[in-house]
């Protein structure tokens, strides 16, 4: 029991000075796929997100992404992505003006398609990221940065046939955060 109150105390002290925040992103979204199709999109992308964390040190975030699609590589129409992500970030404090940071989660999301066999299609991702928190005062910061997804698609039904699909995704962008 000692040790599971020990446990919590270093664990909350971690967070001691953490605060809540709201953010939101733009950026472009560049997504290469693998396999039997050597397809390629590009669009843009917009992201609000809520985290819980120390600005120079460690924090958990979660995220609701929105792609534009402007692509018909699942069938003649596809629609626009939307996404849910969990990431662990870990920033530094060089103490210099920004806030280098690391960070690295899962996500799943959805998109329509315009098919006979299925009408939505279903992805996962691994996603590693990294970029700098530009600090305006205590509560406002600016933020830019790059995030790598691999992503693995749920199967098409193709009549005589299922195909699966991988892509690697890269996002760059720019964003704006609140903190509490």
């Amino acid at each position: 029991m000692n040790k599971i109150i020990l446990f919590l105390l270093l664990v909350s002290s971690v967070f001691a000075d953490a605060k809540l925040y709201l953010g939101v992103n733009t950026g472009l979204f560049d997504e290469s796929f693998n396999g039997n199709t050597s397809a390629y999109t590009s669009s843009g992308i917009a992201t609000f997100k809520i985290g819980y964390a120390q600005r120079e040190t460690y924090g958990i975030e979660f995220s609701l992404d929105y792609t534009k699609s402007n692509s018909n590589i699942f069938s003649n129409n596809d629609g626009d992505r939307y996404g849910l992500n969990v990431n662990l970030l870990k920033a530094f404090d060089y103490n210099i003006y920004v806030l280098p940071y690391f960070k690295g989660g899962m996500g799943a999301g959805f998109f329509n398609v315009d098919r006979t066999m299925d009408d939505k299609i279903y992805y996962g991702s691994f996603n590693i990221g990294t970029g700098i928190f530009i600090p305006l005062n205590d509560n406002f910061d600016f933020e830019l940065g790059y995030e790598y997804r691999y992503t693995s698609f749920e199967s098409i039904n193709l009549i005589s046939e299922k195909l699966s699909y991988t892509s690697n995704i890269g996002r760059a962008y720019f964003g704006f955060n609140v903190r509490y």
